[in-house]
């Protein structure tokens, strides 16, 4: 069993963290940190005990591990606070302020023979799943090709921002889910081509990224997002040598937990077939093919399980620590690339 605490008891914590570790049978929820009491837009946890003290955390002996899910600019002293308390930890993306930062965490949680860990969902997404299903079929040859796009249509939120703030850039805040998608299926590329803007103007938020990331044999991967796009790019775009795949809708599990639809439910966050992505390519006898693909199941609670495997039976890391510190590297880049535009 593993007995765990959340540092945070906001969206973050009660959407996209308890839904998914409740379902992992051998993960206990102990305590839970809010330091103005129980938020009261979400249930209590059966079980949980609400402290508003974090020492009351770091002082109990039977909390294993420490889940941190507050604003990004308290990763880095809360995870170091964990680790030198005895804890292991998870923490939310980004999962700290700069690549050096993430090193020295990394290098502790090492010396302390602690667990430490980034929390990527979002590999377990259902589009991103089904692409790498069709990538694996081979249907599509040579893969010469891809794009992934994050898109909205808020523009409320860059034209409400007076200033530039690093973790509020749409960078940091949403890169830090497709940059570490294409670098734990794809690897680390061989140079990345940065166009990252301040679509209203110098000294605003940044609301606009578009990177390239170049691979051996002259594969590119584009991850691309904006704050003002009405009718938003397919999710995904693979091209190939012998055809094309495009899978127009996001995966659903946000969309359901927005509406307080639990992973409780036998169809949580299952695409049906108006949401399946369409599969075109040219067969060996030259004969074109159209068809829809049943998109695979997404599940977060995979990283929960994933966290208790590493913790308790000793395997390998999901998200690895060089993944995450180069994923910060990338954002750190994408910021500097921005600033000299």
């Amino acid at each position: 069993m593993l007995n765990i605490a959340y540092i945070g008891d906001g969206k973050s914590t009660n959407r996209y963290h308890i839904p998914f570790s409740s379902q992992v049978e051998e993960i206990t929820i102990k305590t839970i940190q809010a330091r103005s009491g129980h938020n009261e837009m979400w249930d209590e946890v059966p079980g949980a005990t609400y402290v508003k003290d974090v020492k009351d955390i770091w002082n109990d002996s039977e909390i294993d591990l420490v889940v941190i899910c507050t604003p990004p600019q308290s990763h880095y002293k809360l995870a170091k606070e964990a680790l030198m308390n005895g804890k292991h930890a998870l923490v939310e993306k980004p999962f700290a302020e700069t690549s050096e930062e993430a090193r020295e965490l990394f290098v502790l949680a090492e010396e302390k023979n602690l667990f430490l860990q980034c929390f990527q969902n979002r590999r377990f997404d259902s589009d991103f799943l089904t692409v790498q299903k069709v990538i694996e079929s081979g249907v599509l040859g040579d893969i010469v090709e891809a794009e992934m796009h994050f898109d909205y249509f808020r523009p409320e939120v860059p034209e409400n921002a007076k200033g530039f703030e690093r973790f509020e850039s749409f960078l940091y805040t949403h890169a830090c889910h497709t940059v570490d998608q294409v670098l734990s299926y794809f690897g680390d590329p061989l140079d990345i081509h940065y166009d990252v803007r301040q679509l209203l103007g110098e000294g605003r938020m940044n609301d606009y990224f578009d990177l390239d990331l170049n691979y051996a044999n002259n594969l590119k991967v584009s991850v691309k997002s904006s704050y003002f796009r009405l009718k938003g790019r397919p999710s995904f775009v693979v091209y190939g040598k012998k055809g094309t795949f495009v899978k127009e809708t996001k995966d659903r599990q946000e969309e359901h937990l927005k509406l307080f639809y639990m992973p409780t439910n036998a169809d949580f966050g299952l695409d049906l077939p108006e949401h399946y992505g369409t599969l075109y390519y040219m067969d060996d006898a030259g004969q074109y093919h159209e068809e829809k693909v049943v998109s695979e199941v997404g599940n977060y609670s995979l990283i929960y399980e994933g966290v208790y495997e590493s913790i308790v039976n000793g395997k390998e890391k999901v998200v690895k620590d060089d993944e995450t510190i180069r994923q910060l590297e990338i954002l750190e880049e994408g910021i500097q690339e921005m600033k000299n535009y």
